[in-house]
């Protein structure tokens, strides 16, 4: 994981509204060029956005964005490419000219700007689109053109809001396959916002779970998804309705999870199901997916408050 200091550090910062606060006290360092910030809805991620973007000002503690101090303005927005989840887009304009008024916005003088926006427009494969008008686009079009305004300054880095939100399985795929290439390809680090704990997976190298506006766990994604010793999930031919399961079996959903004791094997497994006249169709060690690690550790914060407030079963989405 390449180290990038100064990209991101917070220390002791909370923040709200009206004296309120909704977010912190969280120390955050962004360790690596992909960082991904789970939560459910009220975790206190939009918050923690505006917090960066110098459109929330801190309430107590300090931080830093690509080397500059947060609430430095105008000229902290200039190091950061923001892609909101709500369209943000202005009617009656051509893509071309969207993102290159961005450029404007963010800089760079009309000439270069738009140069650079058709550069963009190319690599993000809106070249047959630039000058359509952005209430002709599509979902998947609008959701790459508000990217492209993103990247049109050259941040070096990217915050990046429910960027796959609205799109189908393949348009989803398409803008992971994006942010995937403009990472290894193009040297971007970005900050993943989002509640689809897929997103993550793929793009992202760390990934920190924010709730109740407190950071519960930052970790690289490769560490948090780890084996479970002793657990099998095996699926069987024609299990009998209303068939009692060992005590040490469990369903979940058409399978079973089966724990076998220290010291054994998965001989074991298959002894007990020949036992029981049934035939394993499929067997595999089980692997705890992140979810399932981001609930356990919402109902560990839940029992620690009393009054946090959340259901660990509803809060990320795969």
């Amino acid at each position: 994981m390449k180290a990038l200091p100064g990209i991101l550090e917070l220390k002791n910062l909370t923040a709200g509204y009206q004296g309120k606060a909704v977010l912190g006290p969280l120390s955050l360092t962004m360790n690596c060029g992909t960082l991904g910030l789970l939560g459910p809805n009220g975790a206190g991620k939009s918050t923690f956005l505006k917090v960066l973007l110098g459109l929330v000002h801190p309430i107590s503690g300090s931080g830093s964005v690509a080397g500059m101090t947060l609430g430095s303005g105008p000229s902290l927005r200039r190091v950061i490419g923001y892609m909101s989840e709500a369209d943000a887009l202005i009617p009656g304009m051509t893509g071309i000219e969207y993102v290159s008024f961005a450029g404007e916005l963010g800089g760079l003088n009309r000439r270069d700007s738009s140069r650079r926006a058709h550069e963009i427009l190319h690599v993000l494969e809106l070249d047959e689109a630039r000058y359509r008008l952005l209430d002709e686009y599509s979902t998947g079009m609008k959701q790459r053109i508000k990217l492209a305004q993103a990247l049109i300054h050259d941040p070096p880095l990217l915050l990046l809001d429910e960027p796959t939100s609205g799109l189908d399985p393949s348009g989803r795929d398409a803008m992971l396959s994006l942010l995937e290439s403009l990472h290894k390809n193009h040297g971007k680090s970005f900050l993943l916002s989002t509640h689809l704990m897929g997103d993550v997976e793929r793009t992202c190298q760390e990934m920190v779970f924010l709730f109740g506006g407190q950071v519960l766990l930052q970790e690289s994604v490769s560490k948090l998804s780890r084996t479970i010793p002793l657990e099998y999930r095996i699926r069987l031919h024609h299990f009998p309705p209303g068939k009692d399961l060992p005590v040490h079996w469990r369903r979940e959903g058409d399978a079973f999870i089966v724990r076998i004791a220290q010291g054994d094997d998965t001989r074991t497994i298959w002894e007990e199901v020949a036992q029981m006249g049934m035939l394993i169709t499929h067997i595999s060690q089980r692997h705890e997916d992140l979810r399932e690690r981001f609930s356990q550790l919402v109902l560990n914060s839940l029992a620690k408050d009393s009054g946090g407030k959340g259901d660990p079963n509803k809060v990320l989405a795969p």
